[in-house]
């Protein structure tokens, strides 16, 4: 069953068409057969991506990017209320359209999963997108990460279920009404937006409380804000937990590590059923089973759908293998809250045999100010840490706000820690650092993936 094109967005226009979500959104309308045309700030594969399905990619945000004829302009919480494309669709009465009530729109008709949590959002969507495809199921999926080439992280499948990350940072998740939803966990972040633990819950239970009429809410047994969650939003829709507490409806009984993969054992309906996971890390492990729960809750039979997410290698940024230089492998995480950036040096401290050293940018000052001690706490499991200055992304400067914190909150910790402030020179300090049989992690949600090669490439010159 294949969903149409509504009839609103016949001729999009997208202010920061290049982001992981609006991207995607528009591959899809693209796929479907809109005339679909926007902006963003630079050039970039996803905008080549775009072109190359016949989308109008402009470089650059000016007013005459906008046509007359456009149906609707889409954009994210991050475009400002000054953007010249933004002013000129006022002036001509253009819709304006938040872009997760254009995914919603995408899913009408169809049978959707929407994927939240504070963590792990983007590689559970994967897994899903993957796995039910490796089916033959042919999902549409809208992702916020790419899976293997840039433009990969959205697809209009010819299948009834549409996958989708469900962002919670802006309570743009609010908008979908899904049949299988999943919460992966609940903790603080996106402190601009939340002032509170009890607002973080209000946003879930509303979140939940979208779930249609005979719906299933798969969400974790082992996270302590998860199962706070589980207990507001009981009488509500059908409840299915996973992990690895004894009470789980589908208990994780093993993790067994191989190397940068895991084979993992659950018991679900009473029957063990162990399968593998192609990355690293008991995270993953995690994820991978709240995939497997929540596909079997659209009907999907556990047996081959614990097979097929075998077939999930990794989405970009998350611990992506670079390339490996004089000996020292090169792994990009998309890491950049202190759980996460935990969870990804625990990963690695299993597979590695050498040292671990990171290359840690921070993302967002409004982030830094609120968990820069627990960053660098999470620096700690590192051997060795390059600490950059802030990626501000869509925030102003907060006077006082530095990357310093997490340098004293890491050297406290017990951590050798080096701030940089130059990130042109990190690739220099790094090669110098680095000796065979090191694994070096670039880490964070900003620019800091850019560094990935040229680290390589300093490393092969030595």
């Amino acid at each position: 069953m294949a969903a149409g094109l509504p009839t609103a967005m016949d001729r999009p226009h997208f202010i920061g068409i290049g982001g992981a979500g609006m991207s995607g959104i528009a591959k899809i309308l693209a796929q479907r057969g809109a005339k679909v045309a926007g902006s963003d700030a630079k050039e970039s594969a996803t905008a080549e991506a775009l072109r190359a399905l016949g989308a109008t990619v402009h470089i650059g945000h000016a007013a005459e990017h906008l046509a007359d004829d456009a149906t609707c302009v889409v954009v994210s919480s991050a475009i400002r209320a000054d953007n010249p494309e933004l002013s000129r669709a006022a002036e001509l009465g253009i819709p304006v359209v938040h872009r997760s009530d254009a995914l919603a729109s995408l899913m009408e008709g169809l049978r959707p999963l929407a994927v939240a949590g504070t963590h792990g959002k983007t590689t559970t969507t994967s897994m899903l997108a993957v796995s039910l495809s490796e089916l033959g199921l042919a999902p549409s999926y809208a992702i916020g990460g790419d899976l293997d080439a840039p433009g990969s992280n959205a697809l209009h499948g010819d299948g009834e279920i549409f996958v989708a990350e469900a962002d919670e940072s802006d309570r743009s998740f609010h908008k979908y009404a899904p049949e299988v939803a999943i919460v992966l966990n609940v903790e603080l972040d996106h402190h601009a937006n939340y002032a509170s633990m009890d607002e973080i819950y209000e946003s879930f239970e509303t979140f939940a409380g979208r779930i249609v009429p005979g719906g299933t809410l798969v969400i974790s047994a082992d996270h302590e804000g998860a199962r706070e969650l589980t207990s507001r939003v009981s009488g509500g829709p059908r409840v299915v937990t996973y992990g690895e507490a004894e009470d789980a409806d589908v208990r994780i009984v093993s993790i067994v590590p191989h190397g940068l993969k895991s084979e993992v054992t659950v018991l679900l309906d009473g029957e063990e059923l162990t399968f593998t996971v192609s990355v690293p890390g008991r995270h993953y492990a995690g994820n991978a089973v709240a995939a497997l729960a929540a596909g079997v809750a659209l009907g999907v039979p556990a047996a081959e759908l614990a097979r097929a997410l075998g077939a999930y290698t990794g989405v970009k940024r998350r611990l992506q293998l670079k390339g490996e230089a004089a000996g020292v492998q090169v792994i990009d995480s998309y890491a950049h809250h202190p759980t996460e950036m935990t969870a990804d040096l625990e990963a690695m401290r299993a597979g590695a045999s050498g040292r671990i050293l990171v290359v840690f940018q921070p993302h967002l000052f409004s982030r830094t100010q609120e968990l820069g001690r627990e960053m660098g706490q999470a620096l700690s499991l590192a051997d060795a840490s390059i600490v950059l200055d802030i990626y501000p992304a869509r925030e102003d400067p907060i006077p006082g706000v530095t990357s310093e914190l997490i340098v004293d909150a890491a050297r406290v910790a017990g951590a050798e820690v080096t701030p940089v402030h130059d990130k042109a020179d990190a690739p220099t300090v790094v090669a110098g650092m680095a000796v065979p049989g090191d694994l070096v992690l670039t880490m964070g949600a900003g620019d800091v993936t850019d560094l990935g090669p040229r680290i390589l490439d300093r490393l092969q010159s030595k």
